[in-house]
């Protein structure tokens, strides 16, 4: 049985195997981080990767497709755009693209989105009283996407102990995996 190959695997290590099994998964999670944040500095965005979370954007991005993005300030936003942006009071960033870009004579950009498959703009989705985004908002602009394989994040957010058990096996493996 598994739990128990487990425990004796444990229970045969000394101390100092055990202490160096745990900095490994400490080594593994900063640099797991570090790679986060060294991608943040790079594509100047909040989140240079997202999950594509709902249909809306069919047949362009799919559920599960995972989006690479950048945020540089110098870039003007276009029509057209696959844009990833945050309403104040959600916390899950909405992918949509720029439908219409209102220029004031300030050079302030504000901007309309919609999802392509969806019937309507997004103006219902905006918080209460705002009718445009502006640059303010945007997470980031997607680059480029790899099909599907968000799918995990999406079974981990849709069913919690299937979270819980992929991340038990995988600390379990860097525990018992001696080499």
């Amino acid at each position: 049985m598994l739990s128990l190959d487990f425990l004796d695997d444990v229970r045969r290590m000394n101390k100092r195997q055990l202490y160096y099994q745990v900095l490994n998964f400490g080594m593994i999670v900063s640099s797991a981080l570090m790679i986060w944040k060294g991608l943040m500095v790079v594509t100047g965005s909040e989140s240079p990767i997202v999950v594509v979370l709902s249909g809306s954007m069919e047949p362009a991005f799919h559920r599960g497709d995972l989006l690479f993005l950048t945020n540089r300030v110098e870039d003007p936003i276009r029509v057209g755009e696959i844009v990833v942006f945050r309403i104040e009071g959600r916390e899950i960033p909405i992918v949509h693209r720029v439908l219409k870009i209102h220029e004031k004579e300030t050079g302030d950009i504000k901007f309309l989105t919609k999802g392509d498959n969806n019937a309507v703009d997004d103006r219902g989705l905006y918080k209460q009283g705002q009718h445009w985004l502006e640059k303010k908002d945007v997470v980031g602009r997607a680059r480029g996407f790899v099909p599907y394989i968000g799918i995990v994040t999406i079974l981990m957010n849709d069913y919690p102990k299937f979270k819980y058990a992929v991340l038990f096996l995988l600390g379990l493996f860097v525990l018992v995996h001696r080499e």
